[in-house]
């Protein structure tokens, strides 16, 4: 992999908030009724004037974090790069926490004079984070008015689809001309964090309905047309095993992941995760967890917003993570950091992975669920702060990249979803996978799906919310970040028009052809077949697990090697190939039917605009991991 200046490998990739290096503070406290300055990017684009509902309640207090910007900006984005990239002198020399804020965190002056500001306009500052990149504040909805600068009101938006009301800014942010440049963000004055989902389907129980299939084509409705040949038709499955799933990567028994840890950040916290795991492992084939294998980071101060942020929906998020992540290395430790709301408090949590530094590896299954740019610009550049911080301490984040395709059927429009769309992450597709009796691969293949009703004994293409799209993997080019250096050459021209494009790699998603989870619901424990781009991207935590194990050190930002990678990489071409189903699984942005009936689901029929094809493409980028994988990936 050629390693550019950085000027070669930057200009295009991102451009911080902040400068080059955060200009010097005068002396004192900033006036807070002087010279105003506007933070750039501080209005999400749904915030507009012809949404307005109402003015906020002044007397709601709010809790926001002031975000600092870091010195040497552009020194971080080239040390994040190369640290990351095979063949650079800088490869592999990773900073610790300590020595990534004392080199490019904000100063301890810097931190203090924005305390004192906050403290002299009323608000009430609760703490600061580690590495000094955010200032913990809080107050009435008046105060921080009045502090900066701007009017808060509702705005109709919609979410997922579905009309929610949401807070932000009418007009930009301010800030005291004296802290320009210093204050990149202020996280909190907007309900952003209302947009973000987990992103997997819903739990499908295994074996409930007779039809399902242990594995491809053990089951096949002779009853219903037979669309594909003999063998490329089968009934849907009732999930994987952990045996199965390490089969599907070629894993052997050596490949287990020791002596590291994975991280997953979700939002709150399951009450039978490590009990769930250990019922499940019996029964699908993978060890228990060992005593303190499984730890949990909780926030201080307990949960909030329960009833807006469906906690069960969480739990599964979680429980499926866990046991992923614990099937393709088992022996690696597994620490969750659990957020204490769903409304913002998921990049709290990345925060604390990311300054305490214990996980090797970092598994976010969740995203913006209404594209890149719903969310106010300069919280994405916060992400990507955090984000350039783990890289540079050798850790590896992977992000799904979500389960609505393109997401015209959730936006109106094509647009990439965020995280996944950073050019500090490793983004995860989707794939759909058909494993035989002795777990020999028969279908590999891109994971856009097509529903079909069984009428007047045809398969008619149903018509839903995006016309007979029924689910796959998020897919397409950022409209907001250029291309990353490790990117050209591989992906095609006509692909990223200049831009990021995701994904970056796939694994099993298809919920059709889904993995079992064990979980505790209403306290009743159960086997269910889950999916989505929330198993691809564990699949994928734990596979860089095991090419740890192998290395013997981290691997940092994990996209300059994949890219990089000439074997142990399957590239995935659309199959001919479907299952038949009782039911569809509901999706976002699908609207498939609810009720039961004879539905034929097609695989990779290009039900929207995105195909797996030769090559990176957008629903599997490079490919998926194949026999080799692990090996090929430590040696980079």
């Amino acid at each position: 992999m050629r390693f550019s200046p950085p000027t070669a490998v930057f200009a295009a990739a991102l451009t911080l908030a902040s400068a080059v290096a955060a200009p010097a503070i005068a002396d004192g406290t900033p006036d807070g009724n002087g010279d105003r300055s506007p933070i750039a990017g501080s209005t999400p684009a749904w915030a507009t004037p012809s949404a307005k509902v109402a003015a906020a309640d002044a007397s709601t207090v709010r809790r926001v974090q002031v975000a600092l910007s870091l010195r040497d900006a552009r020194g971080v984005e080239h040390l994040a790069a190369a640290v990351s990239t095979p063949g650079a002198a800088e490869r592999g020399r990773f900073l610790t926490a300590a020595q990534f804020t004392d080199r490019f965190g904000p100063t301890d002056d810097t931190v203090r004079k924005v305390q004192d500001w906050l403290k002299s306009v009323g608000l009430k500052v609760t703490g600061t984070s580690p590495n000094r990149m955010f200032v913990d504040a809080e107050g009435s909805t008046g105060d921080l008015e009045q502090a900066f600068g701007t009017r808060l009101a509702s705005f109709r938006s919609k979410v997922g689809g579905a009309a929610r009301t949401l807070t932000a800014p009418e007009t930009p942010v301010t800030i005291p001309s004296a802290l320009h440049g210093a204050v990149t963000a202020v996280i909190g004055l907007d309900d952003s964090g209302k947009t973000i989902r987990p992103q997997h389907t819903a739990p499908h129980a295994a074996g409930s309905d007779q039809h399902c299939a242990r594995w491809w084509g053990e089951q096949n409705n002779t009853d219903v047309p037979q669309k594909y040949p003999a063998g490329a038709q089968s009934n849907s499955l009732c999930g994987y095993n952990g045996t199965s799933l390490r089969a599907m990567y070629g894993l052997g028994t050596g490949e287990q992941g020791s002596a590291t840890t994975i991280g997953i950040v979700g939002a709150y916290n399951g009450s039978s995760v490590a009990e769930d795991a250990n019922r499940a492992a019996s029964q699908v084939g993978v060890p228990p967890l060992k005593p303190g294998q499984y730890t949990a980071v909780l926030p201080d101060g307990g949960f909030t917003d329960q009833q807006q942020c469906n906690p069960d929906s969480w739990a599964g998020e979680q429980a499926l993570d866990v046991q992923t992540s614990h099937s393709i290395a088992p022996n690696a430790k597994i620490r969750y950091y659990a957020a204490k709301t769903c409304l913002g408090g998921l990049y709290d949590a990345v925060t604390k992975a990311v300054t305490e530094n214990s996980a090797d590896v970092l598994s976010f299954s969740w995203g913006n669920a209404d594209g890149e740019r719903n969310m106010a610009p300069a919280v994405r550049d916060q992400f990507n702060s955090i984000a350039l911080q783990a890289a540079i301490q050798g850790q590896s984040i992977l992000v799904s990249t979500g389960d609505a395709g393109t997401n015209a059927g959730v936006t109106g429009s094509a647009t990439a979803s965020f995280p996944a769309s950073s050019p500090w992450v490793t983004a995860v597709g989707g794939t759909s996978v058909g494993l035989d009796q002795q777990n020999n691969p028969v279908v590999v293949t891109g994971w856009e799906n097509s529903g079909n009703t069984l009428s007047g004994g045809k398969w008619v293409p149903q018509r839903n919310t995006d016309g007979s799209f029924a689910g796959g993997a998020g897919g397409g080019t950022s409209a907001l970040y250029g291309t990353p250096d490790w990117q050209n050459g591989v992906v095609p021209a006509s692909s990223s028009r200049g831009h990021r494009a995701v994904p970056d790699i796939a694994a099993l998603a298809d919920s059709y052809t889904g993995f079992l989870v064990g979980q505790t619901t209403r306290g009743q424990f159960g086997l269910y077949s889950f999916g989505g781009t929330s198993l691809a991207a564990p699949i994928l935590a734990g596979l860089s697990a095991d090419a740890q194990q192998a290395r013997g050190s981290r691997g940092g930002l994990l996209t300059p090697a994949l890219y990089a990678l000439h074997k142990g990489i399957r590239d995935v071409t659309p199959a001919k190939a479907g299952v038949f189903t009782p039911s569809m699984h509901g999706l976002p942005g699908t609207g498939v039917p609810g009720q039961q009936g004879q539905y034929l689901v097609d695989f990779d029929a290009r039900p929207q605009t995105l195909q797996s094809g030769p090559g990176w493409d957008n629903v599997t980028g490079v490919g998926t991991p194949d026999r080799g994988f692990v090996a090929a990936l430590a040696a980079k």
